[in-house]
């Protein structure tokens, strides 16, 4: 399949982005929701930031306290109560599948666009850390327009583990938070744009810490709030690019032949690409068809080197006029952008039954 990466990417850099205070320094600007307002091409930036530390010996971690204060912490690198193999978190010693702090705070910072491909990053944050949910951080926004409004789901990350958010905006210069909508352990949350059969559909990703793997599951409700009827939608694959764990990626976008949902597949050496699914487009908990091989995979230099390399991942895409674009995450530091045909993308797909 034809992918056209955009010539000038990353188009999103860490050091484009001005920190949110003197003395922290941005180290992520990735992993943006994406949508279309008043002409624009709007991304809502995960920016990543962490205390400017010139101690080799020592990290700094940044969080919120009880009382909702950005607080640093710094940790002695010969702590031996603690982990410092892993350069996103601190792991209590002896406990890597569980970690006390990370070693950054996330926030959303807005980029615009008139064509798709300069973006201006606002100056000062849009949604910061504001509650006990979100203490260590706020990651991963999905955008998805209904009626009039804009829905941003994201994972909130705290002590308590990790719960999805839904907060909402009209104008991207005010917004309303509408509370967790997913409990622990739950993420890569999308909206789909429209109600369908009298209910809202959203895919989801809940994780149980005993067995299985991360797979997309799809749940229902009446009011975008209150959230039923999980079923597993999908599951992961032995020995193909998507063996390890799957996540909804983009808003699922509407097309003649169902619903065209973008997820990112992790394999065995945790590379991360992104691939599709096809849903049934009165019954979305219905799979028509899906990707055999990944249709974007990290092969480019930004893409395979970086703060976390050997990654690709989408949250929000756009068609237009057939042609999807895809604005995506590199290396957990970076955004980037590929177009492609959306026929290709379809033909690509390996179907349960044959196209009609």
């Amino acid at each position: 399949m034809n992918i056209n990466r955009y010539c000038d990417n990353p188009i999103i850099t860490p050091g484009t982005v001005l920190a949110s205070r003197k003395d922290f320094q941005v180290i992520g600007a990735f992993n943006a929701g994406v949508t279309v307002f008043n002409g624009e091409t709007i991304l809502i930036l995960r920016v990543a930031e962490r205390p400017i530390n010139s101690d080799d010996k020592s990290i700094k971690v940044p969080f919120l306290d009880d009382n909702l204060n950005l607080k640093v912490k710094t940790f002695n690198k010969n702590d031996e109560n603690y982990d410092f193999g892993d350069s996103r978190a601190i792991h209590k010693k002896g406990n890597v599948a569980a970690f006390e702090y990370l070693t950054s705070i996330s926030h959303f910072r807005l980029a615009r666009s008139t064509d798709g491909e300069h973006f201006k990053v606002d100056e000062k944050p849009f949604i910061f850390p504001a509650n006990k949910y979100e203490s260590f951080g706020i990651e991963d926004p999905r955008v998805t327009k209904i009626d009039d409004s804009y829905y941003i789901t994201y994972s909130a990350v705290s002590k308590f583990g990790i719960v999805v958010m839904l907060s909402s905006t009209d104008d991207f210069k005010t917004f309303n938070n509408l509370g967790a909508i997913f409990a622990t352990e739950n993420k890569d949350v999308a909206l789909f744009p429209e109600k369908i059969n009298e209910n809202y559909y959203a895919l989801n990703r809940p994780i149980s810490p005993s067995i299985g793997n991360a797979v997309i599951w799809i749940s229902e409700s009446t009011n975008l709030l209150h959230w039923g009827n999980h079923k597993v939608l999908i599951e992961t694959r032995d020995g193909k690019w998507d063996c390890k764990k799957i996540g909804a990626g983009s808003p699922p976008l509407k097309t003649d032949l169902g619903w065209l949902e973008f997820y990112h597949g992790v394999d065995d050496n945790d590379r991360y690409c992104m691939g599709a699914l096809l849903l049934d487009i009165n019954d979305p908990s219905k799979i028509l068809a899906r990707s055999s091989e990944p249709i974007l995979e990290p092969i480019m230099e930004y893409e395979t080197k970086g703060f976390f390399g050997n990654v690709v991942f989408s949250c929000g895409t756009i068609v237009n006029h057939g042609v999807i674009h895809m604005y995506y995450g590199v290396s957990d530091d970076s955004m980037a952008y590929a177009q492609f045909k959306l026929k290709d993308v379809l033909d690509s797909m390996e179907y349960l039954k044959p196209k009609k």
